[in-house]
């Protein structure tokens, strides 16, 4: 049996939390950082890429910049895209870390011999998918917004690029080096090489499309 020590540390009376305290007691008893952190990189980059891809494949069929017909078409299959890749992060995320998490609580709750319902272990069960969740759907859709950002904004971004496929392929490019740069942070690689091998990745797949696709 847990020691009282065990069950007092264990313990948690109900009040109000801030959101800094329930993203500190997520860290504390689960793993969720950690993966919410490597979802936004994964879901971020997916994102990213299909933006560029979808992009890509318009601009090598219609190199000169879009009329407004062409543009309504671009901008809705990106945001339909962007959607359904929030929507599917957000979903399956949830799904599958809510299911992870609680076997694992009931995996605490059988060792300790302990129902720990109500406890810190419990809530941090309850919150961490939320988290995890949320990241990975918000991270390709805000990616993917940012990228479009000269399509939705044309008269905006005209002034300093003639055409906007090629900003927004420009911000794409951008989006994914900083990811790649996120990722060596965290790997502890240097940043530069981590930036480069992304970005000749996004090169890599633009070439394959523009390859693939007819003009």
């Amino acid at each position: 049996m847990p020691s009282m020590e065990t069950i007092r540390a264990l313990s948690y009376e109900p009040c109000p939390m801030k959101l800094s305290a329930r993203i500190r007691l997520i860290g504390e008893h689960t793993r969720s950082l950690s993966i919410a952190r490597r979802y936004f990189v994964v879901n971020g980059f997916d994102g990213a890429l299909t933006m560029l891809g979808i992009i890509v494949g318009f601009y090598h069929s219609n190199p000169g910049p879009p009329d407004a017909a062409a543009l309504t078409v671009i901008v809705s299959a990106c945001l339909g895209a962007a959607i359904a890749l929030g929507a599917s992060g957000l979903s399956s995320a949830y799904i599958s870390e809510s299911a992870e998490q609680s076997a694992e609580l009931q995996e605490l709750e059988a060792a300790m011999v302990l129902d720990l319902q109500g406890s810190s272990p419990s809530l941090a069960a309850r919150w961490g998918p939320w988290l995890v969740a949320l990241v990975n759907g918000l991270a390709p859709l805000l990616i993917s917004l940012f990228i479009l950002l000269p399509l939705l904004l044309p008269a905006a971004f005209t002034f300093l690029w003639t055409n906007v496929l090629e900003a927004a392929m420009l911000l794409g490019l951008g989006a994914i080096f900083l990811l790649g740069i996120f990722l060596g942070s965290i790997s502890g690689h240097f940043w530069l090489f981590s930036g480069l091998r992304t970005l000749v990745i996004a090169i890599a797949t633009s070439g394959v499309i523009i390859l693939c696709t007819p003009n």
